[in-house]
């Protein structure tokens, strides 16, 4: 039977594809890859089609099967498909390093990047010829022989080094489970209820309640459960992720970070940091760093009394001798306040967020604001939870194919994500997905999604409108493939329109008795949407200070132990008072 990685024929054949796939597939497509590139080099002619347009169809064969097989790493992994994930790794990371190290492919590059031809390109094209060649630049294209030779094993092991933390960050997330009685229960909304007593029974624990490290439960741990030490040991497990016993992602970030201050600087960067950012708008970590500062201190004032009437509340309610706040009790009391404050219990919406509403109000406003029409169909998938559907614009030429994964499983990673598989040129289809881990259907009810999970999935569904929408001639600088700087822009402005009236009456429909969203909802909703909104951003800040820090300042022999260090700079961001075993730096994989 033919290996559906090395045909590729559409529909991706999901359901068929296997571990022992992986290999024969990737090594084939190596060897195809490798005698383009070399075509290339060995040309004569003076045109875009024989150097920059090979080059872009040299690796695409390569590029997508290995797109396809990452996305079922992180949808549908098995110990055998991880293991053949795992062996192609290094091959392909060394070989996507040596295209810029190339010295004849690059001479012969420039050499058409020079000529009188590049005047009769297109706008599109004549932007693809400058950036790749500033890429090949920023990738080592300018190093000696023994400078190249130590940049491709710095890739291959920063690309395995990365990987395992992946894997690391998930075997830990699957591999917890509390089971509980009733007495911990209290304060928990019912769909969480329902939820954790159906997946006790499903692994034999009847009358008992099942919680693991997935998104749903935690925040509805974090933020309703009355009980202190049931929200200390989901808080102190969630936060010990990729802390396992063999499986501790520490030393790896040390050796990350190690390995990405080693390629900057054999590419003529300060730091990981200056080299990440010289493509963007800030240019040098120093420019990023000084943004986030005076963006901490913007916040600063706002975020401490924020803390102030949290803890003050919590006296209200238990007395002046009430105890300081921990981590695990800051979403709890968070809720409470709001509540007190607003009138307004954000569960009261999950009866009008059934995942198939918010679905199809997302396609809706879509097809109103761009022209577009968009339809389910059936094609296979790696999961029957997936859907597929189609895009296709006014004329009714189909634009691209995409899918839908929106629940947790034990063998898909956290997060929500979109990720574009194919990157088409105009006359051909787009493909692509998003995934998210809202709380899935129960036996008597859909799924029911919290108001963060519809604007998530607005999010996610801005990116892939962004992908399968894109019109650009030359793939490379197709869809989501543009400057850092703007990729989150679509996103961002979809999801705006989950707090719009107009919007939320498409969708928001109570999934028993088709009512919408009360108008008095809707204006409590609004009115506590900027709710501890310094603490929100004081939370994000913590990330790029930390990823800034680690990047650009940490030194092992001067600061010691990296998680330590890490959590010294978090604390500055932290709401309450971090404890020494915090081990954030050990599952942010973002």
């Amino acid at each position: 039977m033919s290996n559906p990685l090395e045909t590729l024929a559409r529909p991706i054949p999901f359901d068929k594809i296997a571990a022992h796939h992986v290999q024969p597939a990737i090594t084939t497509l190596l060897e195809k890859g490798e005698l383009a590139l070399t075509a290339i080099e060995a040309g004569t002619g003076q045109n875009y089609q024989d150097t920059f347009a090979a080059l872009e169809d040299a690796t695409l064969p390569l590029e997508t099967a290995m797109g396809i097989i990452e996305h079922l790493e992180s949808v549908r992994t098995t110990q055998d498909f991880r293991a053949a994930y795992n062996e192609v790794l290094p091959k392909v990371s060394a070989f996507w390093s040596s295209i810029a190290l190339r010295a004849g492919l690059y001479k012969r590059l420039k050499s058409f990047a020079k000529s009188s031809a590049v005047k009769s390109l297109t706008p599109t094209q004549a932007r693809f010829v400058e950036k790749t060649l500033d890429d090949f630049e920023r990738s080592g294209a300018g190093l000696d022989d023994n400078g190249k030779k130590k940049l491709m094993q710095l890739d291959q092991e920063l690309s395995q080094t990365t990987t395992t933390y992946g894997q690391n960050v998930l075997d830990g997330t699957v591999s917890f489970e509390l089971i509980v009685d009733e007495s911990r229960i209290s304060g928990l909304p019912q769909t969480a209820v329902v939820a954790a007593q159906e997946a006790a029974s499903q692994k034999n624990h009847p009358g008992k309640y099942r919680f693991n490290l997935q998104a749903p439960a935690v925040v509805a741990i974090l933020s309703h459960a009355d009980d202190q030490s049931l929200r200390e040991e989901i808080w102190q497990a969630f936060n010990q992720r990729g802390r396992g016993i063999g499986k501790d992602n520490v030393p790896l970030v040390a050796k990350i970070l190690e390995l990405r201050k080693a390629k900057a600087q054999l590419l003529g960067f300060a730091d990981f940091a200056d080299l990440a950012t010289s493509d963007r708008m800030a240019k040098t970590g120093a420019v990023a760093g000084q943004f986030v500062e005076q963006l901490r201190k913007d916040t600063q004032a706002a975020f401490e009394v924020e803390q102030q009437e949290l803890q003050a509340f919590r006296q209200e309610l238990e007395g002046n001798d009430a105890p300081e706040l921990k981590p695990w009790d800051v979403g709890y009391y968070a809720e409470k306040l709001r509540k007190s404050r607003y009138n307004f219990d954000e569960e009261e919406l999950r009866p009008y967020f059934s995942a198939s509403s918010v679905l199809q109000g997302a396609f809706e406003l879509a097809e109103t604001l761009f022209n577009i029409k968009i339809v389910e169909t059936q094609l296979p998938t790696w999961d029957s939870e997936a859907k597929s559907y189609e895009i296709a614009d006014a004329a009714g030429t189909i634009l691209g194919e995409f899918y839908t994964d929106l629940y947790p499983r034990e063998n898909k990673r956290d997060g929500a994500w979109m990720h574009g598989l194919i990157a088409a040129t105009p006359g051909k289809k787009h493909l692509a997905l998003f995934c998210a881990n809202a709380q899935p259907p129960t036996e008597n009810s859909p799924s029911l999604m919290s108001f963060r999970d519809v604007e998530t999935v607005f999010h996610e569904f801005g990116h892939l409108l962004h992908h399968c929408m894109s019109n650009v001639e030359v793939r490379s600088l197709a869809c989501t493939r543009v400057a850092q700087d703007f990729v989150e822009l679509p996103s961002q402005i979809l999801e705006n329109w989950c707090s719009e009236k107009l919007a939320l009456d498409r969708f928001a429909q109570h999934y028993k008795t088709g009512a919408t969203l009360p108008t008095e909802l809707v204006d409590k909703l609004l009115a506590a949407r900027n709710f501890r909104a310094a603490s929100a951003q004081m939370r994000q800040l913590g990330f790029a200070s930390v990823d800034l820090g680690l990047h650009r300042n940490y030194q092992p022999k001067e600061d010691g132990n990296v998680n330590d260090y890490a959590n010294q700079i978090l604390s500055r961001f932290s709401a309450t008072r971090l404890p020494m075993e915090y081990g954030f730096i050990a599952s942010f994989g973002h």
